[in-house]
């Protein structure tokens, strides 16, 4: 399973948004002008509207009656809410795939290895990428349409680069962590649900 192209107007307006929050471009408590964006970016208000709404239900703006939308104070504690429920789904799907995985890996380690390209070459963005794909190929080959749409529905992508980028926790090497439960899918670790559970709690932001 590939991670999914973002293709869609709306998604990279919010790539856009997203980026310009987690650089600084917007502080907390700015208010993000829809208009300006639309003018900026040479779009149509309607897309800009989605995007907002999008990043909206997943916590990070906020928008009220006569004030607009403008970016939520986010603290760790705030981003720390999703990775127990986010934990909690993949145990269940590194159960439900753990059969499968165990016989053809060659998906994780595709993962494994760009993200191990993007550590050496300090590129964030794609340590990112490649982390949420690995992920979302476990999630994916549980075979369990309602829990991939619930694990997407989580705005991983999001949550996993704010993390990162904002409170990342002390350094380590997220291709090694991700190079091991490769190994555990392998070995038919019986606790495989329990390890991936545990690895995603301690990616946690700490301050």
């Amino acid at each position: 399973m590939t991670p999914p192209v973002v293709h869609s107007l709306r998604e990279q307006i919010r790539e856009h948004i997203l980026e310009g929050i987690v650089s600084g471009r917007w502080q907390p408590g700015e208010r993000i002008v829809e208009r300006r964006i639309a003018v900026e970016l040479e779009v149509s208000q309607t897309p800009v509207r989605e995007a907002l709404r999008e990043l909206e239900s997943l916590q990070l703006i906020e928008s009220a009656p006569n004030k607009g939308v403008r970016v939520r104070n986010l603290t760790a504690d705030d981003l720390k809410e999703s990775y127990p429920v986010r934990a909690g789904l993949e145990q269940v799907a590194a159960e439900l795939a753990a059969g499968r995985l165990a016989e053809d890996t060659v998906a994780l380690e595709r993962e494994v290895a760009a993200l191990r390209e993007a550590e050496l070459a300090g590129d964030g963005e794609a340590q990112v990428r490649h982390t949420v794909a690995f992920h979302r190929e476990i999630v994916g080959a549980a075979g369990n349409a309602v829990l991939l749409h619930t694990w997407e529905s989580l705005g991983i992508e999001v949550w996993t680069t704010l993390s990162i980028r904002w409170f990342s926790p002390e350094p380590r090497s997220h291709a090694q962590d991700h190079q091991e439960i490769v190994d555990a899918f392998r070995r038919r670790d019986p606790k495989i649900g329990a390890l991936l559970k545990s690895h995603v709690l301690s990616c946690a932001p700490r301050v």
